[in-house]
């Protein structure tokens, strides 16, 4: 139990209450929190949308969402009971500025009852088009002011290109200042994310091979066995790499390639990642063509099941141009990293679902075992897997059990559920703890955010003035297009997909 906490009434005001991201993410989360202590005494989560409702309607809502979302199952009634008294509800057109003045009605009215301030927290739970309006909207009614208390959370995608991620900064940035604002990226709440931090920098034995003289490359994939679905719309106008790679994929990348910080204070710790993107080689137009592949799926078969291409989603635009997978090859020009390549990857409707982060190192520079006994032998692997399971392996050669030396690969693991009892908190939990604290470390930066775009916007540009000629390119259940292999072959290696002991 944290007593900070405990002393801090907090009142959450989630923009996009009736939709799907509270549904699915933040008010289990919110729950979560509560049944394990975390929650202030104090606190009130008013949700907002245009939907008339009373108070009693959307809590029905939340607590159906809660009894179908949340990882600790569905809501007892003893505890339901002592949280649902705290949530309200309140119609609203963010649009309207007359509006936010009964949300300024309702915290004074709980700061009232509550004979103390409180820290409001304003989560922006809708779509980006809404993110100046409601900013802008808070500030004209005063509800921006105080500094120590007012947090905002604004959800990806943050901007849609660089000029645009630089106008929305700007915005923000002259309505509250950078310590109020949490540009949230769920991936980087991951238990599993938060351990390579813990992996790398609590343990006096990897730091010495963190380096180029030890790691031949490293792979990040995100794979998705799922189509897009109904999300065409906003899908067909941002695509694999906007949506993924600019975000999730080059944030996972920093931590595997930040420098040592001095200290875990949230500045230090997103200055090292800010390091990693400007020390990032540039792309030009020639070196998009050759560091740069896409992708976009065509009909197949699923678990038994036909499922459509891309073109073929409800609401898609049957000639799209949109890629639905990407794969990109990246070099960190530093000290540490000079010459290492970083292969991130990721696609829909792919053979298998899994974020999986590899560390090949080089082969050892001579080896004494004569081939017949070293047929099997592989280079060590350090294999970081986020999800569907939470472990790290280290994959080294040992001897198999006989009378003969023959050498093949075993896996030291490190695995959650084998580990701990206690459940992993889901990556909201987290971030929204995070929030309520005042603790940036696992949010981006204005800065971060901007150097991340101007990574990226060189294979956009070529992609969006070069269509594609050959989509759909590669078949549901497939790993992604031939391109693809393409791109890791013609350096001598090719793409991890799964653990070497998974059986799956």
């Amino acid at each position: 139990m944290n007593t900070n906490i405990k002393s801090q009434p907090t009142i959450f005001v989630i923009f996009g209450g009736t939709g799907d991201l509270n549904a699915r993410k933040l008010a289990p989360a919110l729950y979560n929190l509560y049944l394990e202590g975390w929650l202030p005494e104090q606190f009130a989560l008013i949700g907002t949308g245009r939907t008339k409702l009373s108070d009693d309607d959307f809590r029905e809502r939340m607590l159906k969402d809660i009894n179908e979302f949340s990882r600790s199952g569905e809501a007892k009634e003893d505890k339901w009971q002592g949280f649902v008294p705290n949530v309200y509800y309140q119609a609203a057109d963010v649009q309207n500025a007359d509006t936010y003045q009964e949300f300024a009605n309702r915290i004074k009215q709980l700061e009232e009852e509550w004979k103390t301030e409180a820290n409001v927290i304003y989560y922006l739970a809708v779509a980006p088009n809404f993110f100046p309006v409601i900013a802008e909207n808070l500030s004209k009614a005063g509800l921006t002011t105080d500094v120590e208390r007012t947090r905002i959370v604004i959800e990806k995608p943050f901007g849609h290109d660089l000029e645009s991620a630089k106008e929305l900064n700007k915005l923000l940035g002259c309505i509250f200042q950078e310590k109020q604002i949490y540009r949230i990226d769920h991936y980087l709440g991951k238990e599993t994310v938060q351990n390579i931090m813990a992996f790398r920098f609590a343990n006096a034995i990897m730091e010495p091979l963190w380096n180029r003289n030890n790691i031949e490359h490293v792979q990040i994939s995100v794979t998705e066995q799922l189509g897009v679905g109904e999300r065409t719309g906003y899908y067909d106008g941002s695509g694999a790499l906007r949506d993924m790679i600019q975000n999730h994929l080059l944030q996972l990348l920093c931590i595997v390639a930040m420098e040592p910080p001095v200290n875990f204070t949230a500045e230090e710790v997103r200055d090292r990642k800010v390091d990693v993107l400007r020390a990032m080689r540039r792309f030009t137009p020639d070196s998009v063509r050759d560091s740069a592949v896409r992708g976009q799926y065509g009909p197949g078969w699923i678990e038994g099941e036909k499922v459509p291409g891309y073109r073929e989603e409800p609401g898609a635009n049957p000639e799209s141009n949109t890629e639905t997978f990407a794969a990109v090859k990246f070099f960190v020009d530093n000290w540490r990293w000079q010459g290492v390549p970083f292969y991130l990857r990721t696609g829909k409707r792919l053979h298998r679902s899994a974020s999986i982060i590899t560390i090949q190192f080089k082969d050892v520079p001579h080896s004494i075992f004569p081939p017949e006994m070293a047929d099997t032998m592989r280079k060590n692997r350090l294999v970081i897997s986020i999800q569907p399971e939470m472990s790290i392996r280290l994959q080294v050669q040992a001897k198999r059990p006989g009378v003969d030396m023959v050498l093949n690969t075993v896996d030291m693991v490190f695995d959650y559920k084998g580990t701990y009892v206690a459940q992993a908190p889901e990556a909201y939990e987290t971030l929204l703890l995070d929030v309520m604290l005042g603790d940036q470390t696992l949010f981006m930066r204005a800065d971060q955010v901007e150097e991340a775009w101007d990574l990226v916007m060189p294979i956009l540009n070529a992609w969006q003035n070069r269509a594609s000629q050959n989509f759909p390119n590669y078949s549901a259940d497939s790993w992604g297009p031939e391109v693809a292999e393409a791109l890791v072959a013609k350096d001598g290696f090719h793409w991890f997909t799964i653990p070497l002991s998974s059986k799956k």
